[in-house]
């Protein structure tokens, strides 16, 4: 009998801890691809009707408060983000979510919930709970590989060869107009040279052997 009060005495300030105290429970990790997450910090207390404190701490040694928000459930709590953080959340029964946007990647770290009842007494805060790794990765839309722009040189480079070869282009329309222009008028002074009337010749008489010489001397006696 003796034997089982020493017992009972023995659990009893450890269970009266226990009572005293909120269990918090956290997802082990998220992955961020988008900078944007939902942290849900479920705990087994019901806070309905009483002031309390719900807070995010980052760091091993929870060093950085990220986020916190101080209300009860009769008024629409406001949640406070730190410098460097954009935070907002929502509430209800047993669950405080907190919503982070904007992280990157070199926020990566492990982050604490942390719930404290501040009214009515007693003072009540939570065990302290594994916590949830927040794995940010880096944006894929902004972190699209783009082409490397092509340095000034290779600019001033492709205008020349550029200007070079309108230039040359020109010249050799301008050259070929101006032959096949060449060539018409030849072509036209050739054909009047050919219709213009030509003047013709003296005629050549041509000797008949065969035919009688005339004697003019008998017809002149």
């Amino acid at each position: 009998m003796i034997f089982r009060l020493l017992l009972a005495l023995t659990f009893f300030p450890s269970i009266q801890v226990a009572e005293n105290k909120i269990l918090v429970k956290q997802s082990p990790m998220l992955v961020v691809t988008n900078n944007a997450v939902n942290l849900d910090c479920m705990y087994t207390y019901d806070l309905f009707s009483k002031e309390f404190r719900a807070s995010l701490y980052k760091g091993v040694d929870k060093a950085v408060e990220v986020c916190v928000v101080n209300g009860n459930y009769f008024h629409q709590p406001r949640f406070k983000a730190s410098t460097g953080f954009n935070c907002d959340g929502k509430l209800d029964n047993k669950t405080v979510t907190f919503y982070l946007w904007n992280l990157f990647v070199n926020q990566t770290d492990i982050y604490f919930c942390k719930i404290e009842v501040m009214y009515p007494p007693p003072y009540i805060d939570n065990e302290k709970s594994n916590g949830t790794i927040i794995h940010v990765k880096e944006n894929q839309t902004c972190a699209t590989q783009r082409a490397p722009e092509p340095s000034k040189p290779f600019w001033a480079l492709v205008v020349v060869v550029g200007v070079l070869a309108l230039y040359s282009l020109i010249i050799t329309l301008t050259f070929s107009t101006c032959w096949m222009s060449s060539k018409r008028n030849r072509i036209l002074q050739s054909d009047y040279m050919n219709m213009t009337p030509r003047r013709p010749g003296p005629t050549r008489r041509h000797y008949h052997p065969y035919a009688p010489a005339r004697d003019f001397a008998a017809y002149r006696s």
